[in-house]
């Protein structure tokens, strides 16, 4: 059976088309047709999502224009104690790594330190990649392909917490041993496959780093 989700899949492959296509084309003929292959692409996405196109229509010169998918970063901070922070997210409050969208000029690791920073107010430093993870594959309910990168990361012992920048977008945040994590039904469930590789990585620095094959 063909799920929304799939719909959007779909939609965001037609994105990406119509993109690379208005990138690269000095031909009008072909302008048009790239820009009716990305209105398609709004259109499927606004049925997948139950949005009305008009909404999406302000998006077109930014998110619908962007080539390839989409880099995202998460933190999985844990301490000495073996204790991992997680964010209780506004939009749907269930708990979460802390991480966003990674901006233009960073690294990845410096992405979700200060996407972790930003949301708890903890200080950390990136010790270890944990994985890359394709969104389509764990679970992630996203409009778009991301690109996920988890890195491990220490609180930095001589920067204590301070206020949150963006406490706007969590409800809360607070430290959970590995053996008394959320139920599953209460974690984000793009994060619900990545927390354990997480410990897996904080158990065994050797560890190589997950990726979708």
């Amino acid at each position: 059976m063909i799920t929304t989700q799939q719909i959007a899949m779909w939609a965001d492959r037609l994105r990406d088309i119509a993109a690379q296509g208005l990138h690269w084309s000095n031909s009008r003929y072909d302008v048009d047709r790239y820009r009716a292959i990305q209105t398609v692409a709004m259109t499927m996405l606004a049925a997948a999502t139950d949005e009305p196109v008009e909404a999406l229509e302000p998006l077109r010169a930014t998110v619908f224009s962007h080539v390839t998918p989409f880099a995202v970063g998460d933190a999985a901070v844990i301490d000495d104690e073996g204790r991992i922070l997680l964010v209780q997210r506004a939009d749907n409050g269930k708990w979460a790594l802390p991480g966003g969208a990674l901006e233009v000029g960073e690294t990845p690791a410096q992405g979700v330190v200060r996407e972790a920073l930003e949301e708890t107010g903890v200080a950390c430093q990136a010790v270890a990649l944990v994985g890359v993870f394709d969104s389509r594959l764990c679970g992630t309910p996203s409009r778009h392909q991301l690109y996920q990168f988890v890195f491990l990361c220490r609180p930095l012992a001589d920067q204590p917490p301070g206020p949150a920048s963006h406490a706007h977008e969590v409800l809360g945040a607070r430290w959970f041993a590995e053996d008394a994590l959320p139920a599953d039904i209460d974690i984000d469930p793009g994060h619900v496959t990545r927390i354990p590789v997480a410990f897996r990585t904080w158990h065994d620095r050797h560890a190589p780093a997950f990726f979708d094959p």
